[in-house]
């Protein structure tokens, strides 16, 4: 068990490693599926749940951990593939209720080599997204020991913020908060570019109307939002609804959890310091006197040297 300050959240030990690349263990696709909000998007994300009943990752991954996926064949210089990790999707009890199945979302990645202009794929993403069920591939994990839960969940309320495929821990903590507590306050940001690149974005809904202490707001970045406000990105959500954020960020309950592309915690910290009490910033962000005073002249290379999260705050980017 972690020993933490006063006010900071105490994290539970995880299991880590069970499964590394020398010896990785083999999981079963049990399903596949598209999870944007529309066929229409210019994406390809998958929501694929893999069975690893009979291997160590069975009941020992959480919410926020990730795992490992070694794809088969050789690269350019004819080396097996490394592994890349991807986040688990799925809340402990797994895709199943039991912890056998676990699941990731992962995006097709297909680029443009900027020297030769050929078509470029990722090995492991199309690897991924390429399986049926029935199929098998090798898995290494869990890793990851900060970006969970607290031990103690009910104590907490949650102000999380995603884009892109950074919804996938959230989507199993949404679930574990909503099963295992009865005071958590919750609220989601979803940030995507189009309203056709939401993913989960039925579910979450769903979640929403069925649970009151869970919010669930998207922010659409290039076009204009569904109640025909201006287009936002994730943190402009703290300036629509600075009184949500208040109210759920101003207690010593409050925790930040902030997951997707590297360079959105920079707008995400100069939202709350721009929408927060002086008094409630200090428990998220300890920020040097002399750039106090101008959060919108932050630069991402103050991060964590004159702008510093505090133990509070959860950073999951890429």
């Amino acid at each position: 068990m972690t020993t933490t300050g006063t006010h900071e959240p105490e994290l539970p030990e995880v299991k880590m490693h069970l499964a590394v690349p020398a010896t990785p263990v083999t999981g079963t696709v049990v399903s596949t599926r598209r999870c944007t909000a529309s066929t229409k998007s210019a994406a390809f994300v998958r929501h694929v749940a893999i069975d690893v009943s009979g291997t160590p990752l069975a009941g020992n991954f959480r919410s926020g951990q990730s795992f490992g996926v070694i794809p088969p064949g050789t690269d350019a210089k004819g080396l097996p593939h490394k592994l890349r990790l991807y986040s688990i999707a799925s809340p402990m009890s797994g895709e199943d209720g039991q912890g056998n199945v676990l699941a990731t979302t992962v995006k097709r990645t297909i680029d443009e080599h900027w020297d030769t202009h050929r078509l470029f794929l990722g090995v492991a993403s199309n690897h991924l997204c390429d399986l049926e069920p029935g199929d098998t591939l090798r898995l290494t994990g869990p890793n990851g020991k900060r970006f969970i839960l607290p031990i103690r969940p009910d104590e907490h309320d949650y102000a999380f913020f995603a884009t892109g495929t950074g919804i996938a821990p959230f989507r199993g903590m949404v679930r574990d908060l909503l099963a295992h507590t009865s005071r958590s306050r919750i609220v989601l940001v979803m940030g995507s570019p189009f309203a056709t690149d939401l993913l989960y974005h039925d579910e979450l809904e769903a979640a929403a109307l069925a649970n009151p202490r869970f919010v669930y707001l998207t922010a659409i970045s290039r076009e204009r939002q569904a109640d025909g406000s201006a287009p936002m990105y994730v943190q402009d959500r703290l300036r629509s609804h600075t009184d949500l954020f208040r109210s759920v960020l101003s207690s010593e309950r409050g925790l930040i959890y902030v997951c997707g592309l590297a360079g959105m915690e920079l707008g995400i910290l100069q939202g709350l310091a721009s929408g927060l009490p002086a008094a409630t910033l200090e428990a998220f962000l300890s920020v040097d006197e002399d750039v106090r005073a101008s959060p919108a002249g932050w630069e991402r290379k103050m991060l964590h040297r004159q702008v510093r999260p505090t133990r509070r705050v959860f950073l999951e980017v890429y």
